[in-house]
């Protein structure tokens, strides 16, 4: 295993960091600290931009917009690490039939260069500017972001460069890659590094903390439930990962509770330059109306069950989907209302969700790729929850533009709810089903707590009589412990795995991690197209690393699973 250092050194990324030199005026001075020489540069500028950057990399652009840290490209919708995972798990529509042409190595230019040249770049930047000044807690911040960046770095990648980024002085522009495994193990000694910090005594904190406010007990937290994270993620690969994961939770210095939760919360305060927005709000709530689809799997799952979160999760724009009865079919808005459903979607039970569902739910099957026909003001969007849209009170109207809450969203990256579900996973792997079903089931109640109190103050219009009533949550609650206890183990995991991708919504990060370490959950919609390729285990490196880096090949194919992933994803991909 290489030799990683775990200590930010006093240089910038050889060919990744590139400071801008100019004539300016006092006008032309600005707080990004990439249009700007390092000596003008101050640590909280740097602090405050990978924060932002950070964020963008789960969740993507806003609005296409060049101020919002990097460009869409490809077949994804604003690109980031949720959309993909979002996309590769039925959460969100995946425009494409077969999943090497939607996923190509130019589709994931944009991330690289936002890791590398955006995040990576002015960490190391700020590092000795941080260290002369004594703004040790800054640095445990940065630590943080690094150690999350690499992880889910490697959790897309695979192997990629790491430890050669930085030689001393010198700079390396073709850095060799480095084991997924031996960056997971640097991570975990950089988040004790970053622990160290958070309870060191500094010249001055943070002037902007975007996550904790400056809470260092809850930044504590957050750093060993990455740790937990870790574990769960390469336990088919570790002995030692239960042992680890336990110890820290014996430890009860972890988020336990919600308002511990590690999120980055959009202020909305702006809509342009940039934009201030949930990403997928940006994207959605325009004039033309919604520019993503909806997952009528996911969709049809929570319609058909009553889940009480689903009024939060969706906004509908219609009563009715052509096809669906209520209409009748309509060529020009929806091509599939006047298609039969394939056979191989009939065999598998999904014949019903093919194209169209009851109720106005208006979204797409999974890897249907027919042109986009005007129907933005008519499909399914995001609502309230976490996107910061509309909540779905049966007005079955058009989208309004600013409408419900601006744009106020949330991006969830480590929650307490997330927490259970990996103490259930953990419990399901011992076998120990009692403990798992107790975890799961309090995941449940944290989930839909925190999807309720997410309406609160965000949308004044709202009818909130028809946010679901006490006993009907007690009654959907009732209805997942009775199907896990009558479930067999494939089935109690099939239980499990349903419920982890709807509390998940919104990041699809955890869902295609999850799915690739355990296959399930088996009833997955599948793919419209009957042989749509290789299930995507980890993306091509891009095309501008391979290309101008003589040390990185590009793989075969997108089968080579990233280092963690010894599982079985299921034929129904």
């Amino acid at each position: 295993m290489k030799n990683i250092n775990r200590y930010l050194t006093l240089t910038v990324l050889g060919g990744l960091l590139a400071f801008t030199s100019c004539e300016t005026t006092e006008l032309d001075i600005t707080a990004n600290p990439n249009a700007l020489t390092p000596d003008q540069a101050s640590v909280d500028f740097f602090l405050n931009s990978i924060q932002e950057d950070f964020v963008r990399q789960f969740e993507g652009d806003a609005d296409f917009d060049l101020n919002d840290n990097f460009q869409s490209g490809g077949n994804t919708t604003g690109d980031g690490f949720n959309e993909l995972g979002m996309e590769l798990t039925r959460i969100v529509n995946m425009n494409g039939r077969n999943y090497t042409s939607v996923y190509q190595d130019s589709d994931m230019n944009d991330e690289w260069i936002n890791a590398y040249r955006g995040i990576l770049a002015d960490i190391r930047a700020m590092q000795p500017l941080a260290e002369e000044a004594v703004q040790t807690r800054h640095l445990g911040i940065a630590q943080f972001i690094e150690a999350y960046l690499m992880i889910s770095m490697v959790d897309f990648f695979g192997d990629v460069p790491y430890s050669e980024i930085i030689q001393g002085e010198e700079q390396n522009f073709n850095p060799a890659v480095d084991s997924g495994a031996s960056i997971y193990d640097a991570m975990l000694l950089l988040l004790d590094d970053a622990i160290a910090n958070f309870n060191s005594t500094p010249s001055a904190d943070p002037a902007v903390d975007f996550f904790y406010g400056n809470d260092y007990d809850k930044w504590e937290r957050a750093a060993n439930t990455l740790k937990l994270k870790i574990y769960v993620q390469r336990r088919l690969v570790d002995s030692g990962a239960a042992a680890s994961f336990n110890a820290i939770i014996a430890s009860g210095n972890y988020i336990q509770d919600s308002a511990d939760d590690f999120v980055y919360n959009w202020s909305a305060t702006s809509a342009t330059q940039p934009d201030a927005r949930h990403p997928r709000y940006g994207i959605n709530y325009q004039a033309a109306g919604a520019g993503e689809y909806m997952s009528n799997w996911l969709m049809s799952l929570m319609d058909t069950t009553g889940d009480p979160r689903t009024r939060y999760y969706f906004y509908r724009q219609t009563p009715a989907v052509p096809g669906a009865g209520e209409i009748p079919p309509n060529e020009e808005l929806l091509n599939c209302s006047l298609e039969t459903p394939p056979q191989h979607y009939i065999d598998a039970g999904f014949g019903g969700d093919f194209c169209y569902l009851p109720n106005g739910f208006w979204g797409r099957a999974h890897g249907e790729a027919d042109g986009i026909p005007p129907d933005g003001l008519l499909r399914t969007t995001y609502g309230t929850y976490p996107v910061g849209g509309q909540f779905d009170d049966d007005s079955l109207s058009a989208l309004t533009v600013g409408g419900g809450g601006a744009g106020t969203g949330v991006t969830n990256l480590l929650t307490a709810f997330g927490v259970d579900f990996m103490q259930a996973e953990m419990a399901m792997v011992a076998g120990n089903m009692p403990a798992a079903r107790t975890f799961l089931l309090d995941a449940f109640d944290k989930s839909v707590a925190k999807v309720q109190g997410f309406l609160v103050g965000r949308e004044g219009g709202a009818d909130t009589s028809f946010e679901p009533a006490p006993g009907d949550i007690t009654a959907y609650r009732n209805t997942i412990g009775a199907n896990f206890d009558a479930a067999d183990d494939n089935g109690k995991w099939n239980v499990m795995a349903e419920q982890y991708w709807i509390a998940h919504f919104g990041n699809g990060v955890e869902p295609y991690n999850f799915y690739r370490r355990t296959g399930f959950p088996t009833t997955l919609q599948p793919n419209l197209e009957p042989d749509p390729g290789v299930f995507i285990r980890s993306m091509y490196y891009p095309a501008n690393a391979v290309n101008n880096n003589s040390n990185i090949t590009q793989k075969a194919d997108q089968t080579v699973p990233v280092f963690w992933d010894t599982g079985s994803v299921p034929a129904a991909n």
